[in-house]
Formats: C-alpha cells, sequence, structure tokens
C-alpha cells in the first residue's frame, strides 16, 4: 500500500463522498499475495523442528558423497510434510554433487512417467515421448549420475497413488536396485504418503520390503495454536497492518483446525482478503472469512478431482446424479456413458474411496446377498463445481 497516505488525500480532494476507509482502485489490503499460495516456501518453518531433524540426519550422508537413508514420511493432508521436503530440497541445492527431485504421484502414476520425470531432472531437457524403452531410460539416468559422480535424492509426494495404481512395488525396486544395474549410482528415496489407512512398507513386494527399510517420520494435525502462530506468520508478510484483526485470525485458525488441513486456512485468509476488496475495504471482517471458508473447505476435493483421469471424472459425473445407489445400478449407467467394463469400474471406485471422495459399503440387498452401496463424502454440488472447472480446462 505504498503512499498510502497520498492516495487518502488525492481520493478526498477528488471524491469527497469516498470514505478514508475505502480502498481506491489502486490499492489492496495485500502487502504479498503469493504468501497465501498453496505451493509458497516460508522463510520460518514453524513446528516442524523435530521432522526436520529427522530428516537432516538422513540425508546428511548425501552431502558427503554416500547413499543416504531412504525415508518413509507419513501424516494426513495439510500437516507440512510436502514443505519439509522443499525446505529440505532448498538447502541441499548448496551442494552441487546432490540433485533432487519431487515428483508428485497424483500426477505421474506410473514407473515410466516417474523416470521420465527423473531423466528430465538430470539432463534439464525431457526425454523423447516415444521410442525409449523404460530399460534405457534407466540405465542414461544411473550412467550419467555415476559419470558425475553425483547423488540423487527422490522425493516420491502422494506415493499412495503409486499404491492405488499397483506401480510401488515396481518404481522402488528399480530406484532401490539402481546400484547393482549401475555400480557406484547413489540414490536414496523419500516417499510421501497422505493416506493414513495406507501400510505402506506391508503392501510391497517381499523383494522391496528386503531392501528398502527406511527412516519412519510422521507428521501429525498441527493443534490451534500452531494453527494461530502459523497463520499469523503469513498474515504478517502478507496483509497489510491492521488488515486482520486478531479476533478474527482466531476464527480463521478455529474453522482450519476442525478441517485439520493448514491448507484450508492459508487458501481461506486469501480469499477473505479478496472478498475484502470486492467491498472496497481496508478491513477483512467475519462475513468475509465464513465466506471464504465456503470455499476454501474444498481445497482437497479440488486438487484431487483436478488429477483425476477423464474416466474417473466421468463415474463421479454420475455419482453427482445417483450418490447412494448400488453398484450395479450406478455400473449400468457409467457403462452406457463410457464404454469401459466392470472391471476398470471396480477399480475406479476402489481408488476414489480410497482417496476419500466416496464411501462404498457393502450393505445387504433381501433375497440377493450384499451389494455396495456407493456414496460422495461431499456435497453434490460442490463436486459438481470443481467437475465442470476441471472438464473446461482439460
Amino acid at each position: 500500500m505504498q503512499s498510502l497516505s497520498i492516495h487518502r488525500s488525492e481520493n478526498k480532494m477528488m471524491k469527497g463522498n469516498v470514505s478514508r476507509d475505502m480502498l481506491s482502485w489502486d490499492e489492496s489490503v495485500f502487502r504479498d499475495e503469493s504468501v497465501f499460495d498453496i505451493e509458497y516456501l516460508p522463510e520460518s518453518f514453524l513446528h516442524r523442528d523435530g521432522q526436520m531433524v529427522g530428516f537432516s540426519m538422513a540425508l546428511r550422508p548425501a552431502t558427503r558423497d554416500s547413499r543416504p537413508l531412504n525415508v518413509y514420511v507419513q501424516g494426513p493432508p495439510g500437516t507440512g510434510k510436502t514443505t519439509a521436503v522443499k525446505v529440505l530440497f532448498d538447502d541441499l541445492a548448496l551442494f552441487p554433487k546432490v540433485k533432487t527431485v519431487q515428483i508428485n504421484c497424483q500426477i505421474d502414476s506410473t514407473r515410466y512417467s516417474i523416470f521420465s520425470r527423473l531423466f528430465e531432472s538430470v539432463f534439464s531437457y525431457e526425454p523423447p515421448s516415444s521410442g525409449i524403452s523404460f530399460k534405457k531410460l534407466f540405465r542414461q539416468v544411473t550412467e550419467h549420475l555415476v559419470d558425475n559422480d553425483e547423488t540423487l535424492i527422490v522425493a516420491l509426494d502422494d506415493v499412495n497413488y503409486l499404491f492405488y495404481e499397483k506401480e510401488a512395488s515396481d518404481t522402488l525396486y528399480s530406484l532401490l536396485r539402481s546400484h547393482e544395474v549401475q555400480p557406484g549410482s547413489r540414490i536414496g528415496v523419500i516417499i510421501i504418503s497422505s493416506d493414513p489407512s495406507l501400510e505402506a512398507i506391508s503392501m510391497l513386494d517381499a523383494r522391496v520390503q528386503s531392501v528398502f527399510r527406511p527412516e519412519e517420520i510422521y507428521f501429525p494435525p498441527y493443534d490451534f495454536s500452531e494453527i494461530v502462530n502459523i497463520l499469523k506468520d503469513r498474515v504478517k508478510i502478507g496483509f497489510y497492518e491492521g488488515v486482520l484483526p486478531e479476533d478474527l485470525l482466531n476464527h480463521a485458525a478455529k474453522l482450519t483446525a476442525e478441517q485439520g488441513d493448514l491448507r484450508v486456512g492459508i487458501d481461506l485468509l486469501r480469499r477473505a482478503g479478496l472478498n475484502a476488496e470486492m467491498r472496497a475495504s481496508r478491513e477483512i471482517i467475519i462475513e468475509d472469512i465464513d465466506k471464504a471458508y465456503e470455499s476454501a473447505k474444498y481445497i482437497h476435493l479440488s486438487r484431487m478431482i483436478q488429477n483425476l483421469s477423464g474416466s474417473e471424472k466421468g463415474l463421479l459425473s454420475v455419482l453427482v446424479d445417483h450418490t447412494g445407489g448400488r453398484a450395479g445400478n450406478v455400473y449400468e449407467i457409467f457403462h452406457e456413458q463410457t464404454g469401459l467394463g466392470y472391471t476398470r469400474y471396480s477399480e475406479i471406485i476402489n481408488k476414489l474411496e480410497r482417496v476419500g471422495i466416496i464411501k462404498a459399503e457393502y450393505t445387504p440387498v433381501e433375497g440377493r446377498g450384499r451389494s455396495r452401496e456407493i456414496e460422495l463424502l461431499y456435497r453434490s454440488d460442490a463436486v459438481k463445481v470443481y467437475l465442470d472447472r476441471y472438464s473446461k480446462e482439460s
């Protein structure tokens, strides 16, 4: 809000009927709006000191040209797992022989696509879109690491999606056995899961379990006081002084704690600031917070739908109008619209249930044994909003 007093003086002379509490067209409540971006990397990463120490100890060997320990990171969504890895990788950038790459497994959920990302990270250009086998792709990556005496640390974010697609064991086996294929290759693996019910180690093949013995680091949900501290830090940097009263910060933190996802609070503050600007106000009021919450509370749903395949979105679209229906009845509608068979339909049901969009419980059917009843875990209108949004973008 540069030259705020000048703007106010000018506005008063030019528009004597405009309140001094109103924003002019070229002013903003934001000092730095990017602070409220979910991908923003904070200078102060609060309330995760223990986890960062565990990370540092596991990866320290990489700074001495040795293979780092592998790490298994667990915790619900919005608890700082992804940010922790970004902070750590930012620190490791000081070591030129340590290469890091963070891969979103919601987007890259096959072994081949993950190694394509590794290739791109190592060589700074994408591999050919066709005509190159996995074996050759793998060999080129590991040969480059050995030739340049580099250590690669791979973070598989939302690794639970690899398990849903049955790609986890093959992917991890290739990464963990790279030194056998290419002697001298040094690759460390971090897997990050946001699915509390996922028993990742026990679900891996025996051949992977025998070599994957990671350090385990848990990220619990932030408590109310921690959420207040983190949001207050963002407010101090992102808003101008006086924009968000302390009682409303506590209100925003309370709503965030109810969802158990810090990302809700960060997005909520950005939306609340925009709501205040829509009113041309210099100060956020409780109505701005509550209105923002109606959208921000769906941030997890939004991100999940964004990364679904076309057929997965297709089934969700059917469920918008038929939530609570029997699996067989829903399948008939889905098959009519997509032409896909029951096996693929069942796979999609299982995935949508694992990511927390639907509930598919077996219930008794008179004279027919049991059948699954499929129900959306979010309001149908909210699901439809994001389906429509991402269908238009694709």
